[in-house]
Protein backbone atom coordinates (compact mmCIF):
# COMPACT_ATOMS: atom_id res chain seq x y z
CA UNK A 1 0.00 0.00 0.00
CA UNK A 2 1.31 3.47 -0.91
CA UNK A 3 0.98 6.61 1.13
CA UNK A 4 1.19 9.85 -0.88
CA UNK A 5 1.57 13.41 0.32
CA UNK A 6 1.47 16.54 -1.85
CA UNK A 7 4.54 18.72 -1.38
CA UNK A 8 3.90 21.23 -4.18
CA UNK A 9 0.53 22.15 -5.67
CA UNK A 10 -0.24 23.98 -8.92
CA UNK A 11 0.11 27.46 -7.37
CA UNK A 12 3.40 26.70 -5.63
CA UNK A 13 4.81 25.24 -8.86
CA UNK A 14 3.93 28.47 -10.70
CA UNK A 15 5.64 30.55 -7.98
CA UNK A 16 8.68 28.27 -7.99
CA UNK A 17 9.04 28.47 -11.77
CA UNK A 18 8.81 32.26 -11.64
CA UNK A 19 11.55 32.40 -8.99
CA UNK A 20 13.76 30.09 -11.06
CA UNK A 21 13.19 32.31 -14.12
CA UNK A 22 14.28 35.38 -12.18
CA UNK A 23 17.45 33.58 -11.08
CA UNK A 24 18.16 32.64 -14.70
CA UNK A 25 17.66 36.27 -15.79
CA UNK A 26 20.13 37.45 -13.14
CA UNK A 27 22.73 35.00 -14.40
CA UNK A 28 22.10 35.14 -18.17
CA UNK A 29 20.62 38.62 -18.73
CA UNK A 30 19.49 38.61 -22.40
CA UNK A 31 20.20 34.91 -23.06
CA UNK A 32 22.20 35.85 -26.17
CA UNK A 33 24.69 33.00 -25.73
CA UNK A 34 22.50 30.70 -23.60
CA UNK A 35 20.59 27.59 -24.60
CA UNK A 36 17.97 25.94 -22.37
CA UNK A 37 17.94 22.14 -22.72
CA UNK A 38 15.28 19.94 -21.13
CA UNK A 39 16.20 16.38 -20.17
CA UNK A 40 13.52 14.16 -21.69
CA UNK A 41 10.96 13.11 -20.86
CA UNK A 42 9.87 15.07 -17.77
CA UNK A 43 12.49 17.81 -17.92
CA UNK A 44 11.00 18.80 -21.28
CA UNK A 45 7.76 19.86 -19.54
CA UNK A 46 9.67 22.06 -17.09
CA UNK A 47 11.81 23.46 -19.90
CA UNK A 48 8.66 24.42 -21.80
CA UNK A 49 7.18 26.18 -18.76
CA UNK A 50 10.40 28.08 -18.04
CA UNK A 51 10.78 29.14 -21.67
CA UNK A 52 7.16 30.31 -21.77
CA UNK A 53 7.61 32.41 -18.61
CA UNK A 54 10.98 33.85 -19.69
CA UNK A 55 9.53 35.00 -23.01
CA UNK A 56 6.92 36.99 -21.08
CA UNK A 57 9.52 38.60 -18.81
CA UNK A 58 12.54 39.18 -21.10
CA UNK A 59 11.91 41.84 -23.76
CA UNK A 60 12.73 41.01 -27.38
CA UNK A 61 13.58 37.47 -26.39
CA UNK A 62 14.34 34.70 -28.80
CA UNK A 63 15.75 32.21 -26.32
CA UNK A 64 17.34 29.14 -27.87
CA UNK A 65 15.94 25.91 -26.50
CA UNK A 66 15.66 22.19 -27.11
CA UNK A 67 15.34 18.82 -25.42
CA UNK A 68 17.88 16.03 -25.14
CA UNK A 69 17.14 12.29 -25.14
CA UNK A 70 19.52 10.40 -22.84
CA UNK A 71 18.24 6.90 -23.70
CA UNK A 72 21.42 5.61 -25.33
CA UNK A 73 23.78 7.43 -22.97
CA UNK A 74 22.50 5.76 -19.79
CA UNK A 75 24.88 3.58 -17.77
CA UNK A 76 22.12 1.00 -17.19
CA UNK A 77 21.28 0.54 -20.89
CA UNK A 78 22.40 -3.10 -21.02
CA UNK A 79 20.90 -3.97 -17.61
CA UNK A 80 17.28 -3.51 -18.66
CA UNK A 81 14.82 -6.31 -19.35
CA UNK A 82 12.83 -4.19 -21.81
CA UNK A 83 14.42 -2.14 -24.60
CA UNK A 84 14.52 1.62 -24.25
CA UNK A 85 12.36 3.51 -26.72
CA UNK A 86 14.10 6.79 -27.58
CA UNK A 87 12.33 10.15 -27.58
CA UNK A 88 12.66 12.63 -30.44
CA UNK A 89 15.52 15.05 -29.79
CA UNK A 90 14.84 18.58 -30.89
CA UNK A 91 18.21 20.27 -30.59
CA UNK A 92 18.80 21.85 -33.97
CA UNK A 93 21.61 24.25 -33.10
CA UNK A 94 25.26 23.87 -32.30
CA UNK A 95 26.12 24.11 -28.61
CA UNK A 96 29.71 25.02 -29.43
CA UNK A 97 30.77 27.87 -27.12
CA UNK A 98 27.27 28.28 -25.68
CA UNK A 99 26.21 28.52 -22.05
CA UNK A 100 23.86 25.57 -21.58
CA UNK A 101 21.29 25.26 -18.81
CA UNK A 102 20.19 21.64 -18.41
CA UNK A 103 16.67 21.42 -17.00
CA UNK A 104 15.20 18.38 -15.25
CA UNK A 105 12.34 17.79 -12.83
CA UNK A 106 14.11 15.78 -10.09
CA UNK A 107 17.79 15.44 -9.28
CA UNK A 108 18.25 12.12 -7.50
CA UNK A 109 21.43 10.07 -8.05
CA UNK A 110 22.95 12.35 -10.72
CA UNK A 111 23.19 9.55 -13.28
CA UNK A 112 20.59 11.03 -15.66
CA UNK A 113 22.41 14.37 -15.63
CA UNK A 114 25.73 12.66 -16.36
CA UNK A 115 24.03 10.96 -19.30
CA UNK A 116 22.57 14.28 -20.46
CA UNK A 117 26.00 15.92 -20.39
CA UNK A 118 27.39 13.06 -22.49
CA UNK A 119 24.52 13.46 -24.96
CA UNK A 120 25.08 17.23 -25.20
CA UNK A 121 28.63 16.75 -26.43
CA UNK A 122 27.18 15.37 -29.68
CA UNK A 123 26.06 18.92 -30.45
CA UNK A 124 29.39 20.68 -29.76
CA UNK A 125 31.50 21.65 -26.77
CA UNK A 126 29.56 24.12 -24.58
CA UNK A 127 31.36 27.00 -22.88
CA UNK A 128 29.60 26.05 -19.64
CA UNK A 129 26.86 23.72 -18.42
CA UNK A 130 24.59 24.62 -15.50
CA UNK A 131 21.81 22.57 -13.95
CA UNK A 132 18.30 23.65 -12.99
CA UNK A 133 16.01 21.22 -11.15
CA UNK A 134 12.53 21.62 -9.77
CA UNK A 135 13.30 19.14 -6.95
CA UNK A 136 16.69 18.36 -5.43
CA UNK A 137 16.93 15.14 -3.42
CA UNK A 138 20.27 16.23 -2.03
CA UNK A 139 21.21 13.24 0.15
CA UNK A 140 20.97 10.60 -2.55
CA UNK A 141 23.81 11.24 -5.02
CA UNK A 142 25.86 8.50 -6.63
CA UNK A 143 27.84 11.10 -8.58
CA UNK A 144 29.21 14.52 -7.52
CA UNK A 145 26.58 16.56 -9.38
CA UNK A 146 24.90 19.59 -7.81
CA UNK A 147 22.28 21.97 -9.27
CA UNK A 148 22.92 25.67 -9.82
CA UNK A 149 19.22 26.52 -9.59
CA UNK A 150 16.82 24.63 -7.31
CA UNK A 151 13.06 24.92 -6.97
CA UNK A 152 12.73 22.94 -3.74
CA UNK A 153 15.07 20.75 -1.70
CA UNK A 154 13.51 17.57 -0.37
CA UNK A 155 15.28 15.34 2.08
CA UNK A 156 13.62 12.04 1.24
CA UNK A 157 14.58 8.59 2.41
CA UNK A 158 15.81 6.06 -0.13
CA UNK A 159 12.47 4.20 0.09
CA UNK A 160 10.47 7.33 -0.75
CA UNK A 161 9.69 8.36 -4.30
CA UNK A 162 9.20 11.87 -5.66
CA UNK A 163 6.51 12.05 -8.34
CA UNK A 164 6.21 15.17 -10.49
CA UNK A 165 2.91 15.31 -12.36
CA UNK A 166 2.41 17.74 -15.24
CA UNK A 167 -0.99 18.66 -16.66
CA UNK A 168 0.28 17.73 -20.13
CA UNK A 169 0.33 14.05 -19.21
CA UNK A 170 -1.72 13.63 -15.99
CA UNK A 171 -4.12 16.57 -16.14
CA UNK A 172 -2.75 18.20 -12.99
CA UNK A 173 0.41 20.04 -11.89
CA UNK A 174 1.71 18.80 -8.54
CA UNK A 175 4.62 17.13 -6.79
CA UNK A 176 4.01 14.17 -4.52
CA UNK A 177 6.15 12.17 -2.16
CA UNK A 178 5.12 8.56 -1.76
CA UNK A 179 6.32 5.80 0.48
CA UNK A 180 5.27 2.23 1.03
CA UNK A 181 3.34 1.39 4.18
CA UNK A 182 5.00 -1.59 5.78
Amino acid sequence: MLEEREILNKESIVITIERLCNQLIEAHNTFDNTVLIGVQPRGAYLNSRILEKLELIVCNSNIASGNVDISFYRDDLMRRDEPIVPEVMDINISLEGKNVVLIDDVLFTGRSIRSAIDALMTFGRPRSVELLTLIDRRFSRDLPIQPNYVGKVIDAMESEKIIVEWKENTGVDRVLISKSKQ
